[in-house]
């Protein structure tokens, strides 16, 4: 996604970021895919797979999951409920329908609680692998993650990040030269804060690889 406005690459690192209207972005080449950030409404987004940080009964709740419930419609729940009456584990994710967003798929991935899980970091970096593998079993070209359990569940962001940026980095870097229709991954950030510590993980990571 190349931005008109006040975008720039930086030519040794394949990266390009700027300001469209009300809108921020940063995208990086990841081998032969793109990892992108944008600033923005989760719900709103036009793209084959919107992950929702959901909880292990499948049962909606506030932030993003209430966001996705409320934009979605009852479809989705009506489908999670018959589908995955045990609900999902903890690190895992499931497929539901999309309801009334512009997606393909709702992909229900369950993070780690910051305070209870003591295995939170391989929980976490699980659960966006758990959505990247059902994507590309699925044939998606595109999906949309929200920071996952750095609402209510207490995950600190510069933490998360860290797991969320590698987890998908390496991920995008093990499919190169794979037959997979996966295009890019998107993170769609709820605030300028937010969207800032994840430039700087996507940076840093990019400096390590």
């Amino acid at each position: 996604m190349l931005l008109g406005g006040d975008n720039f690459v930086m030519k040794g690192g394949d990266m390009v970021s700027g300001r469209s209207g009300a809108m921020l972005s940063y995208v990086v080449n990841v081998s032969l895919r793109r990892l992108e950030l944008v600033l923005g409404d989760i719900t709103e987004q036009a793209v084959d797979v919107i992950v929702n940080a959901a909880n292990r009964r499948l049962a909606g709740g506030g932030g993003v999951d209430g966001a996705i419930h409320r934009c979605g419609g009852a479809a989705i729940m009506k489908e999670t409920r018959e589908k995955y009456p045990d609900g999902c584990k903890t690190g895992s994710a499931v497929a539901s329908n999309a309801g009334n967003l512009k997606a393909k798929y709702v992909f229900h991935a369950v993070g780690p609680n910051w305070y209870y899980e003591p295995d939170r970091f391989d929980l976490l970096g699980l659960a966006y692998g758990s959505c990247l593998k059902l994507a590309v079993n699925l044939g998606c070209r595109s999906v949309v993650f929200p920071s996952i359990s750095t609402g209510s569940y207490g995950y600190p962001i510069a933490e998360s990040s860290v797991v969320a940026i590698k987890t998908v980095g390496d991920f995008l870097k093990s499919v190169d030269g794979v037959n997979s229709s996966l295009e890019f991954v998107r993170f769609c950030l709820f605030s300028e804060s937010d969207f800032a510590v994840y430039r700087e993980s996507v940076d840093n990571y990019c400096k390590d690889n």
